[in-house]
């Protein structure tokens, strides 16, 4: 693809620590060529310590767009001048739009998770038990978004189960009514009554975790489904155990594709061109 870059270039990026797995680039750069938009997507490695001034350089380069990843989803918002209302609440952003100078930080991730989980799965959160792994910014997207699709019962289950009670108790603070708890990973009596497994944590990532799912999933109802946010690889040791097992499987490509729709049509004020961002993370995949 021979790239036409000029003075008139919207740049759109993503700041994270890593960014070597990101396949947003692909996506986004093929969705920009697919409506002839003037713009480019590059990945930049930003560490904790350096994030202030990545975010006054966003301001400073006249950067269009960004997407926040790990570890920044939270640490982000006191940095940036307004927070979408839906992430206020959810406490994680990782989408920003820079309007002239105005930095408005926005949370697509549970959206697009429950978008693309079901699409591909049929599933309705509404009157059904979920049970989720870690308690990161991810984590919190997702549940908010379970809870106001009126899940019946989500499960925060963390091994650092400080962390767990936490959102636990932000959780409770915005859906008062819901029933939402919060564990450690020694989770077999609650995994029995599940309907839906999410795994959050970046165990089973490409050189993280080993060869052993997050947690025992023996208790699994057989009809629950096994879902895991982790993209690369795409069958982690958790969906690969579940699916042997006879577990409907939900892989993490989706999400990421529904999540950066969403992020490119407040970038671009544009439909996003799904099924192009799709290919794109799959050539992306294949080519790894």
């Amino acid at each position: 693809m021979t790239l036409r870059i000029s003075g008139t270039t919207k740049l759109c990026c993503i700041f994270g620590d890593p960014v070597e797995q990101t396949l947003s680039p692909q996506m986004h750069n093929a969705a920009f060529k697919a409506l002839s938009l003037d713009m480019l997507y590059v990945p930049f490695h930003v560490t904790p310590d350096d994030l202030p001034t990545a975010i006054n350089a966003i301001k400073a380069m006249g950067i269009s767009g960004v997407n926040i990843t790990i570890p920044h989803k939270q640490s982000v918002m006191a940095l940036i001048d307004e927070v979408d209302e839906q992430a206020r609440l959810i406490g994680s952003v990782n989408t920003i739009v820079n309007r002239d100078g105005l930095l408005t930080g926005y949370n697509t991730d549970g959206q697009g998770y429950l978008k693309s989980l079901t699409g591909e799965t049929g599933f309705d959160p509404h009157d059904n038990s979920v049970v989720i792994l870690g308690a990161g910014g991810t984590a919190r997207s997702i549940a908010y978004n379970l809870l106001k699709a009126t899940a019946s019962r989500v499960l925060i289950a963390n091994r650092t189960i400080e962390k767990a009670e936490a959102l636990r108790n932000d959780l409770r603070s915005i859906f008062p009514e819901a029933h939402i708890d919060a564990s450690g990973l020694n989770i077999a009596p609650e995994l029995s009554q599940a309907d839906l497994l999410i795994n959050t944590t970046s165990l089973g990532m490409m050189g993280k975790g080993g060869a052993h799912p997050p947690v025992d999933i023996s208790t699994l109802p057989p009809a629950a489904i096994v879902s895991d946010i982790v993209f690369k690889p795409l069958y982690t040791p958790l969906l690969i155990e579940a699916e042997a097992k006879g577990h409907k499987i939900h892989t993490g490509l989706g999400m990421l594709v529904c999540q950066g729709a969403l992020g490119f049509e407040l970038w671009t004020g544009r439909e996003a061109p799904v099924e192009i961002m799709h290919k794109a993370a799959v050539d992306a995949l294949e080519d790894d």
